[in-house]
């Protein structure tokens, strides 16, 4: 017989089960023709109906039971409100949350690890946080049953056999306590009242405050208020809160958001000499993979559909399921999570320009001095030319703000002048809320930046709107958009207005990896075709180095000194930055990303014997 023959036998018995989710925020059943209803093949051929109209009126319910899974529907809906995969049937004992009816359905949790770092890595929207709050006892698991939720009894005996049953039989006896360092920092500053050292005090249950404080360099804010602190200092404090807990599991949910390079290290530094990885459960979902691969010994991937459905894989070695993730290959679950593997085709030279290329924005040696806190920035000369990506890299506090003012003609240096400057500056702020966007839809800010951003026919729209998936959520509400979304948003914003420079504060933060290789690969092509230029702040290095042409390097003391080089390679910048921090990184010979030596291991002896502190 033919091999086709035997697939199609074989495939025929292959039970398969439908998971159909439906985006009550996308659904406008009064602003459509109900497409979706009158396409329905089941619905006009049988006298079941396989989608239909909810009560309400507000939103469609599908019948997962009849649905035939022919994706009609899914293409016929016009706000992409509708999503419909087909999984084996023997995945369904795994189920262990559902959200609602037609809603994301999350498989598999990663497996507590008393003696290691739990790593979880993942797209957005494909269940880290849900198994966070579920693991932290903040959710309680229904096993998919959303009509008749399980009791804990029942609960717990549908793990029986595995590590977590014993855990969680823990969680619901109250025998473990938990304490979780949240996604979004900014809903701190809502919630929390006082000054920052008052909050430590009252957190700290094992009398570690001092040492916390002195470890985390937040000896300078305990005098301040919440709403005072900047996202990277308010990063911190929730982190020092949560070591300060006398807990069983520790969860951190992206500890690493708005910090620079060295701040990233410290707080991993803090959070392995602060728990006792043998005696406690820790947990962290960061999408740094540097840092991720630093500071976990386990790794467990989460892959699937975002805003669909959600699969944890088995643990692994922080090295091998990193790299793994990255081929898009899971050898224990043979299961393919990516049709490309991610690599990291870096710019290792600085571009060389032709002699009659005109420069963007030029300046010369400058100085600036702020009298009223001694601060005092130094900027040698240099410039940045047509299409250029330039890279700023350095700590918090140590001038990157102020140098940029200068060249938008903002600020007045002390010294030294901008030779060439700009008329026109669009900035994309580091810390986003929905406050920062004037319109109430994210048609009407993409509108106001540029209306060619809605012409579908455009080319700014296929390259900006369509690549960041911003197509899909034209009608939402600002208000109702998730971090990474308002990140996207604000990038895309930034790029559409016409400006001569484009100045991009941390545009990969709370955006997953693939994320932010798409908007690495967007923020390239949108320059080089305008022909203008861009600075991007960015701590991520992995991403920095995938999206910059050359770097400028701020060194000094932060607060009180800035020293900012020329503009240079890569390789010369990074190596420069890390010498001043102490840290050594090598390149993994699979997958071309970055890794951190750990600090005495004999790398990074090697390195620093011979002063290469990046190897790419």
């Amino acid at each position: 017989m033919p091999t086709a023959y035997w697939i199609r036998v074989l495939w025929g018995l292959i039970v398969l089960v439908r998971v159909a989710v439906v985006d009550r925020e996308y659904c406008k059943p009064s602003k459509c023709n109900l497409e979706c209803i009158r396409f329905c093949p089941v619905n006009r051929t049988s006298r079941k109906k396989a989608i239909e109209l909810d009560p309400s009126g507000k939103y469609v319910v599908i019948y997962e039971d009849i649905c035939i899974g022919c994706g009609i529907c899914v293409r016929k809906c016009p706000f992409n409100a509708i999503s419909i995969v087909n999984l084996p049937d023997e995945l369904e004992k795994n189920v262990v949350h559902r959200y609602g009816e037609n809603a994301f359905k999350l498989y598999n949790l990663p497996i507590p690890k008393i003696g290691g770092v739990m790593g979880i890595i993942g797209r957005n929207g494909s269940g880290k946080t849900t198994s966070i709050k579920i693991l932290s006892g903040l959710l309680k698991p229904n096993l998919g049953r959303v009509r008749d939720p399980p009791e804990w009894d029942e609960i717990v005996r549908s793990f029986r056999g595995t590590e977590l049953q014993n855990y969680l039989s823990k969680i619901a006896n109250g025998e473990i306590r938990t304490a979780v360092k949240i996604q979004y920092v900014e809903i701190a500053k809502r919630r929390l009242k006082g000054r920052v050292g008052e909050l430590l005090g009252r957190a700290d249950e094992r009398g570690i405050l001092r040492e916390v404080i002195d470890k985390l360099a937040l000896r300078n804010i305990v005098d301040r208020k919440i709403q005072e602190l900047s996202g990277g200092e308010l990063q911190k404090f929730l982190v020092a809160a949560v070591l300060l807990k006398d807990v069983d599991a520790y969860f951190f949910d992206e500890p690493c958001s708005y910090l620079d390079v060295r701040e990233r290290m410290r707080v991993a530094e803090a959070i392995r000499e602060f728990i006792n990885v043998s005696r406690k459960y820790v947990f962290i979902v960061e999408h740094d993979l540097m840092i991720l691969d630093y500071i976990s010994d386990y790794v467990s991937v989460i892959y699937g559909e975002p805003g669909v459905y959600g699969i944890v894989s088995k643990p692994y070695g922080v090295r091998a399921g990193i790299n793994y993730y990255l081929d898009g290959y899971l050898p224990a679950e043979n299961m393919r999570i990516r049709r490309e593997p991610i690599r990291f085709h870096v710019i290792l030279e600085s571009t060389l320009y032709p002699e009659n290329e005109y420069p963007v924005v030029k300046w010369e040696k400058l100085v600036k001095t702020y009298k009223s806190s001694g601060f005092k920035l130094l900027v040698e000369e240099g410039e940045a030319y047509p299409g250029e990506v330039l890279g700023i890299i350095g700590p918090n506090g140590i001038g990157k703000t102020t140098f940029i003012k200068i060249l938008a003609g903002r600020l007045e240096p002390d010294e030294g002048q901008v030779l060439v400057s700009v008329e026109k500056i669009s900035v994309k702020p580091q810390e986003l809320s929905p406050k920062v966007f004037p319109e109430e839809t994210v048609a009407a800010n993409l509108r106001r930046a540029d209306p060619l951003t809605l012409n579908p026919s455009s080319w700014i729209y296929a390259e900006l709107v369509r690549k960041l998936g911003l197509n899909k959520m034209l009608d939402r509400s600002v208000e109702d958009l998730s971090g990474g979304e308002l990140q996207k948003l604000a990038v895309a914003v930034a790029l559409a207005t016409p400006a001569d420079l484009y100045l991009l504060d941390e545009p990969s933060a709370y955006l997953d990896v693939e994320e932010r290789l798409s908007v690495a690969r967007v923020i390239r092509r949108i320059i080089e075709e305008k022909r203008k230029t861009a600075l991007v702040v960015e701590h991520d290095l992995m991403l920095q180095n995938y999206i910059s042409n050359r770097v400028i390097v701020f060194t000094g003391k932060p607060g009180i000194e800035g020293k900012a080089s020329k503009p240079m390679s890569n390789r010369q910048g990074f190596n420069k930055l890390l010498g001043e921090l102490g840290i050594t990184v090598r390149k993994d010979p699979q997958t071309g990303r970055p890794r951190v030596n750990k600090p005495g291991s004999y790398l990074d002896r090697i390195q620093k014997a011979k002063k290469q502190y990046y190897i790419a």
